[in-house]
Parts: structure tokens; C-alpha cells; sequence
């Protein structure tokens, strides 16, 4: 266990850096394995993926391995939830759909200590070693507000005054649902939103994130969003894709 607290993500974005986060992970082994290409964190989602209590302890020690950040999808904006998630190491909390400006302070009670929330006092394994846990959880600890349906758009400006929120990431699966594109996230009208949403963002002063791949990242990048997530799934199906090609071209060949 490090004898410092710190964040990486959160450090990155306050040097004005792009920070990667790798997404769609189960497993401490994969974690281990995608922490030498240097990400600064690790997406650990227990809303649709099926890591437990258990999971997300383990999978967050594999993050510290790397120096990485454990960002961990909760499923709910509910306390305890976030609480404990925390206490079992998480480093950062994603929280979805989250719609007005009074749910996004929910969010910063629950994952804050006195006087910023009202965070349970125990800290878990986050805690150990450390001198002053509770003033420095408040300073490293991550939120992330998922922006995923039409109405916190038309709330977005609001939202945005919330103190305590890291990143307002607007959400393009579920976005593009609510506006009646479903499994469209790549649909005109839904990235126009998006791209609206993180000019928004960025002139507030705050941070913007977005789901990236190889081909959009500097897209991205360039529009201002400076918190990434890449799902690693589409990397192995490219690979995948790109060897069967050249087997397949080998034999037509022959």
C-alpha cells in the first residue's frame, strides 16, 4: 500500500492534461496487463458489468500496482453505495444519469468527508498508513457526473455550478436512447448534443469527458473533452479482425 494518497487522474486534469482511463474491465489480471501501456486509470463498472464487493477491492489493488486510478461505475446515486465503494478502494465515482443540479450534490455529499459532505467516517484500506485520511480523501477523491438523458442537458447549466464534481461526462449510449436513437450513439443529431454538451462544459471551466477510440481521440481532444475512456473489447475484435484477414488472404493465395 503506497503512503501517500494520491490520484493521478486528478492530477493530470489539474495540470490541464488529457487523462486515459481504460474501460470495460472484469478482471485484476487485465488491469495488470493494459497498466503497462500507461493508462492513468482503470473503468471498473458494476452498472452493467459483474464485479461485487470483492471484485472491485481486488481490481483496485491491481490498479495500484500501476499507480493507476480506480474508477468505479456505481448503479446508483444512493450513499452507502458510494460510500462503500469507496471504502473498499476505489479512487473515483461514476454515477449515471444524473439529471439535475440537486443530484449532482447528492453525489458530493456521499463521497465527501465534513465539511465539503457527509461521508461515513470509516475509510477502509484507502485509509491505511495515512496521516489525515479524511482531509486528503476529500482532496483525491474523483467524481464523475454521467450526463445521459435529454433532461440533464437542458439542465446542464446548473448542474455545472455543483462544486465537488470532477467531470461531466455526457454519456452517448443512453443519451442517444433518450433522444429516441436507440444503439445509435454515432447518430448526427445525438453527436451534435454531445459536441454542444462539451463546448458547454469547457467554457464553463470545467472538464468534459468522452468515450474515445483510436480514430476519434484527438477529434475529441481538440473539441476540449480531456477525461477518456477507451473500451477495450473493440481493441481485441480489430486485432481479431486483422488476423483472420491476413490468414484468410495467406490462403487465398495458396
Amino acid at each position: 500500500m503506497p503512503k501517500e494518497l494520491k490520484n493521478r487522474i486528478k492530477a493530470k486534469l489539474a495540470e490541464g492534461q488529457i487523462a486515459t482511463v481504460a474501460g470495460g474491465l472484469n478482471t485484476p489480471d487485465i488491469i495488470e496487463f493494459l497498466g503497462q501501456f500507461g493508462f492513468d486509470g482503470a473503468f471498473i463498472d458494476t452498472e452493467h458489468g459483474v464485479p461485487g464487493w470483492d471484485d472491485i477491492a481486488n481490481m483496485s489493488r491491481a490498479c495500484d500496482v500501476w499507480g493507476m486510478t480506480s474508477v468505479v461505475r456505481v448503479t446508483d446515486n444512493v450513499s452507502w453505495l458510494i460510500s462503500r465503494t469507496l471504502d473498499v478502494g476505489a479512487q473515483a465515482i461514476v454515477v449515471p444519469h444524473v439529471n439535475t443540479a440537486d443530484e449532482a450534490r447528492a453525489i458530493v455529499r456521499s463521497a465527501k468527508y465534513f465539511p465539503v459532505g457527509a461521508r461515513g467516517s470509516g475509510g477502509g484500506r484507502l485509509s491505511y498508513g495515512i496521516t489525515d485520511y479524511i482531509g486528503k480523501a476529500n482532496e483525491e477523491t474523483l467524481l464523475v457526473a454521467l450526463l445521459e438523458e435529454q433532461s440533464a442537458i437542458h439542465n446542464l447549466d446548473e448542474i455545472l455550478k455543483v462544486e465537488g464534481i470532477d467531470v461531466f461526462f455526457p454519456g452517448p449510449g443512453d443519451l442517444a436512447q433518450s433522444m429516441g436513437y436507440p444503439g445509435r450513439s454515432d447518430h448526427p443529431e445525438v453527436q451534435a448534443v454531445i459536441d454542444k454538451a462539451i463546448a458547454q462544459i469547457t467554457a464553463a471551466g470545467k472538464v468534459a469527458g468522452a468515450v474515445v477510440t483510436a480514430e476519434t481521440a484527438q477529434s475529441y481532444a481538440r473539441k476540449g473533452a480531456r477525461f477518456f475512456v477507451s473500451f477495450w473489447l473493440p481493441w481485441l475484435a480489430k486485432g481479431a479482425r486483422d488476423l483472420q484477414s491476413e490468414i484468410a488472404a495467406f490462403g487465398r493465395e495458396g
